[in-house]
């Protein structure tokens, strides 16, 4: 599977910043709840540190070794000697190839699905962003796929002493092991790619060998999160912000459907659907990056049915 994956690499346009993790610029956005942010760098998720009376959870590691050592540390600084646990919120590299490094010092639990997604797809997507080179591959020298030391069926609902941190698988969305990562008494909503904030959604549409992503269960997933009233959207990559975070991507995403299928049911051909639907987008969106997004989600759209 890796090798049949390297073909997906044309979607990286020359050589990628290094993705580095800049813990410095954590940022409390509720008591006792840090966010390290991504400042917009690529492959750099937004990281949380959340806590509780007894326990700490740590969600999404940054890709490779040395960022997660850094986040541990900032982590275990945060801790002052409360035990550590770790989450992610998918399978990607960028946020969760960093694992490893808290073995032995934090207990890292993840959904069913994305243990899944890990053993299977995750040999395959180490090789496949090891083939990006540069910062990149520098970044990964090290690692190894991740294994969680807890799989969990259903809704965890994790004891941090005096705050309850619910781990929620949404179902087939981004991936096929999403889970949010929700902060009832804080307000706070953890999405990993379910939602980016001033970029075009990312669609892993990568035939025949991952097709997991779905647009339309994505979008009914946007719908569901955004009914349970946040108060603050911490979305995969860019910036923090409100519910409208969700509101954002869920009509971006009918969108995108729309205008996919209109022009599927006139009998036009994909490629020239996707090169219609892109400019349409980019004209409508012209602040966005991840342009390189909208033809696969093209192609996905084109392969599903209402």
């Amino acid at each position: 599977m890796s090798d049949e994956l390297l073909p997906n690499e044309r979607l990286v346009d020359g050589p990628l910043p290094d993705p580095a993790v800049q813990t410095c610029g954590a940022e409390e956005v509720a008591p006792d709840l840090l966010v390290i942010p991504n400042r917009r760098v690529p492959l750099v998720p937004n990281i949380g540190i959340i806590g509780g009376r007894d326990a700490v959870l740590v969600v999404e590691t940054g890709m490779g070794t040395a960022n997660a050592e850094q986040v541990l540390s900032l982590a275990a600084e945060v801790a002052g000697g409360r035990r550590l646990y770790l989450t992610t919120t998918h399978f990607h590299p960028e946020h969760a190839f960093g694992a490893q490094v808290f073995d032995g010092a934090a207990t890292y639990l993840v959904n069913r699905a994305q243990a899944t997604d890990l053993s299977t797809k995750g040999p395959g997507y180490l090789e496949m962003f090891r083939s990006f080179g540069g910062a990149v591959a520098t970044r990964l020298d090290d690692v190894r796929v991740p294994r969680p030391d807890e799989v969990y069926d259903g809704v965890r609902e994790l004891d941090l002493g005096d705050r309850t941190v619910l781990l929620r698988p949404t179902g087939r969305g981004h991936t096929l092991g999403d889970q949010v990562v929700e902060v009832p008494d804080a307000g706070v909503l953890f999405t990993g790619d379910l939602a980016e904030t001033g970029q075009f959604a990312i669609f892993p549409w990568f035939p025949p060998h991952d097709t997991d992503v779905s647009g339309l269960g994505w979008a009914d997933v946007m719908d569901r999160l955004a009914a349970a009233g946040p108060r603050i959207v911490v979305p995969g990559h860019g910036d923090v912000g409100g519910p409208q975070v969700l509101a954002d991507v869920a009509a971006y995403l009918r969108e995108l459907r729309e205008e996919t299928w209109r022009r599927r049911d006139s009998a036009m051909g994909e490629a020239e659907i996707a090169a219609e639907v892109k400019a349409l987008l980019i004209e409508r969106h012209p602040e966005w990056t991840g342009r390189e997004w909208i033809a696969p989600g093209v192609a996905c759209l084109c392969a599903e049915h209402a």
